[in-house]
């Protein structure tokens, strides 16, 4: 982590580099003062002189383009901007002896190269190859776009081109002040003469983006998986374990190697499902490891869905924080159907027993032929909710995945399912979690009461403590006095939001379990970069398939 002056000395570094590129703009636009243009005539031809115009624009372009990746702190981007401001520096002095923004283009250099330790955030070094690829084409299709044009359309102009004199024309476009004295006699000449700076620019842009971008994620090799497992198992206990080991998750191992966090990067963000995993001794030091690999590689570091206990460690790492729900935890030695509170419950599960359907539970390894019959009730489930599968914070039905799993069926009087849930474990907590909760589109109403009351007392049966019934999105946020603003407009999201959905409805079949809600919070490291996570989450869970959507306009 930065410390307060390291932040002050990166501000101030961009925000020159980002006034010294305007100076070069205006620089380069400005006509050269008399006197000095006369000290330089005699050692510094015209021709060079005014090319320095043209490429101190470019470089005012340059170094805008630089000045926000500065503040990301990319390594990459320092190393630009040192190179073309030694460019400008030269450039100033050799089209008019303009000392004064030679001065303050020095005055930076050094800052940077003092501060040249703080620039520590990578870039992704495929994208850094490509970059110089794109970079090395753009030079060359622009040449060629160039020549070719001059030489096919030379009756647009006052001069016959031949090759060699189109490829010496598109070169006068770039390194002369008057273009070589071309002049168009059509307004089509005019316009590819001007075309061939946005081609130029165009490119150059592309390039650019794809040197600066961020560190973007590779393959998550098995023998990491299978380490992360053996940690999982060991110290996970919480209804997110299991999930943290599906494919989509990227793993960071604190120094020690005895804890890990499972991540997500989309974007400028990496989330974390959950808190690290890992023994209690080790948490703050995973975390602040877990802030620095991001940083390194141009992310902001996020953890989705933590638990209240680490709220205090995360504030003290400067995280910000924002509840964004509850669990709902049924206390399976509690629960019971006796009584005037369990009377709707009772008579769902005697209408249901008087129907002859019936709750089995199969244990692993789940046949072929059972997770086809599943499939079908999945498939229906999908297309009534007019959504796809969802992924990070929960599973998706994948046939490796479910035939490890314990599987909880309602099946009909004719030995048909119409609804199941699969349960995964917590491993050091006694607690029982389900994952997905699936049913067909025609089932008798009340079913899904019916599978989980009878879940219920399996467990409990089984010696279980607890049932988690998952998050419910939003509820708890902001209901009270003293709760942050923002959690008061996502409680005005929720309030207003519901039509579109259902996130009361979720809550209030939970409800009717009379659970114990526990807080879940989402960690965060400002609220500048809040947009981003935000986004990243989306992508996460989506799999990115809402972008793909966008992209494809369908």
């Amino acid at each position: 982590m930065l410390n307060k002056r390291q932040r002050i000395g990166l501000w101030i570094a961009s925000t020159l580099t980002a006034l010294v590129g305007i100076v070069n703009l205006l620089s380069a636009v400005t006509p050269n003062l008399p006197k000095r243009t006369e000290l330089l005539q005699p050692f510094i031809p015209f021709e060079v002189r005014a090319s320095s115009h043209f490429l101190a624009a470019i470089t005012g372009f340059i170094l805008i383009t630089l000045a926000a990746n500065l503040l990301r702190r990319k390594r990459v981007a320092w190393l630009l901007t040192v190179g073309v401001l030694i460019v400008s520096i030269t450039l100033h002095l050799l089209k008019g002896l303009d000392y004064e923004e030679s001065i303050l283009a020095v005055v930076l250099l050094i800052q940077l190269i003092l501060m040249r330790g703080v620039f520590t955030a990578q870039s992704d070094r495929p994208s850094i190859a490509q970059g110089i690829r794109v970079l090395i084409v753009a030079l060359l299709f622009t040449l060629a776009y160039g020549t070719v044009g001059f030489f096919l359309l030379d009756k647009q102009y006052s001069v016959n081109f031949n090759l060699l004199e189109a490829l010496q024309q598109t070169l006068a476009m770039f390194f002369t002040f008057d273009n070589a004295g071309l002049q168009p006699t059509t307004k089509f000449g005019r316009f590819f003469a001007d075309s061939i700076y946005f081609v130029g620019a165009t490119t150059l842009t592309y390039a650019l983006f794809m040197l600066l971008r961020p560190v973007l994620l590779r393959t998550t090799f098995e023998t990491e998986r299978q380490y992360a497992k053996e940690i999982v198992e060991q110290y996970g206990k919480s209804s997110l374990a299991r999930l943290t080991l599906f494919n989509d998750k990227a793993y960071y191992f604190s120094d020690t190697g005895k804890s890990v966090i499972a991540y997500v990067p989309k974007g400028r963000a990496a989330v974390a499902l959950g808190d690290p995993i890992g023994p209690e001794e080790d948490r703050k030091n995973v975390i602040k490891g877990f802030q620095e690999f991001c940083n390194r590689n141009d992310w902001y570091p996020s953890f989705y869905q933590t638990l209240p206990s680490d709220i205090d460690l995360y504030k003290s790492l400067g995280f910000k924080v924002i509840q964004i729900g509850e669990e709902a935890i049924v206390d399976l030695k509690t629960f019971t159907l006796e009584g005037k509170a369990g009377k709707n419950l009772r008579t769902a599960v005697n209408r249901f027993n008087k129907l002859n359907h019936q709750v089995k539970f199969y244990q692993p390894p789940i046949s072929d032929e059972l997770l086809e019959k599943l499939k079908i009730v999945s498939d229906e489930w999908l297309k009534m909710m007019q959504g796809s599968e969802k992924r990070f914070s929960v599973g998706w039905f994948d046939f490796d995945y479910l035939r490890d799993c314990e599987i909880a069926t309602v099946e009909t009087d004719k030995g048909e399912i119409s609804a199941f849930a699969n349960i995964i474990p917590e491993y050091q907590l006694n607690e029982i979690t389900i994952d997905l909760m699936r049913r067909k589109l025609e089932v008798e109403h009340g079913t899904m009461d019916f599978l989980f009351i009878s879940m219920f007392k399996y467990f409990k049966e089984k010696g279980y403590d607890s049932f988690n019934l998952g998050l419910s999105a939003l509820s708890g946020v902001g209901e009270n006095q003293e709760s942050p603003r923002l959690e008061k407009a996502l409680h005005y999201l929720y309030e207003h939001l519901n039509r579109f959905y259902s996130f009361q409805g979720l809550h209030g079949f939970k409800e009717k379990f009379k659970p114990r809600w526990e807080p879940r919070y989402l960690v965060y490291p400002s609220l500048t970069s809040l947009p981003d996570v935000i986004i990243a989450l989306v992508r996460a869970d989506s799999g990115d398939r809402l972008l793909d959507y966008f992209k494809s306009g369908t």
